[in-house]
């Protein structure tokens, strides 16, 4: 299913929370998305941090057709076209190409840039662009500077992400105009190598019911 950027906006209204996952080994990503999806969270940005992005992405779209697979990390044209080939819904990237986000509008695919400043979010309206990663969202200033970049810019739809943590969370979801925030905490990659399907399963709830 080919979604709009609508469509997954309204998605990750509903989760709330996106893993941001690395895997070295692409088979990882199976059990690793099962335990997410099987405890409330069918949703996965699969960052191409690591070699076996596009693999991981082929991987859990042909086991998980129903899940909502962001491509993260994106930071060439080749890898647009990987992740799309795939099976990637959507494009995130860290900061704001415009030449990325170009390409990705001449393939029809959704992308969320990255954005922390006023600059950066002109840039993405100029390109007809308005749901936008905060990111790195503590570094940048934290909700502290979401709600100020509300000010002039109060279309904006944004998904903060790095830094989030489970005592901060809450307080970025209580924006309004957050749709959703990114985070690794429960998905970390010691539990992703060590096999610990169980434990990220159990944190995953732990954060579904957090943010409920």
């Amino acid at each position: 299913m080919l979604y709009t950027t609508e469509q997954i906006i309204e998605k990750l209204k509903t989760l709330k929370v996106v893993p941001v996952i690395a895997v070295d080994d692409a088979q990882d990503s199976l059990p690793l998305v099962k335990a997410l999806s099987d405890n409330g969270l069918p949703v996965a940005e699969i960052t191409f941090r690591s070699a076996a992005a596009e693999e991981s992405i082929r991987l859990v779209r042909q086991h998980f057709p129903d899940v909502l697979i962001l491509a993260g990390t994106v930071l060439t044209a080749e890898q647009v076209v990987a992740a799309k080939n795939a099976g990637a819904d959507a494009i995130v990237t860290p900061g704001f190409n415009p030449k990325i986000v170009q390409l990705c509008q001449d393939l029809g695919l959704p992308i969320t840039p990255g954005v922390n400043n006023p600059m950066s979010i002109e840039a993405a309206l100029e390109f007809g662009i308005t749901a936008v990663k905060f990111f790195p969202a503590e570094a940048s200033g934290g909700v502290k500077m979401i709600k100020a970049l509300l000010g002039p810019y109060g279309n904006l739809q944004i998904m903060p992400t790095g830094g989030i943590s489970p005592t901060n969370i809450k307080d970025y979801l209580a924006i309004s105009n957050v749709v959703a925030c990114g985070g690794s905490w429960f998905v970390e990659k010691a539990l992703i190598k060590q096999k610990k399907w169980d434990e990220i399963g159990r944190l995953t709830k732990e954060v579904v019911e957090l943010v409920k």
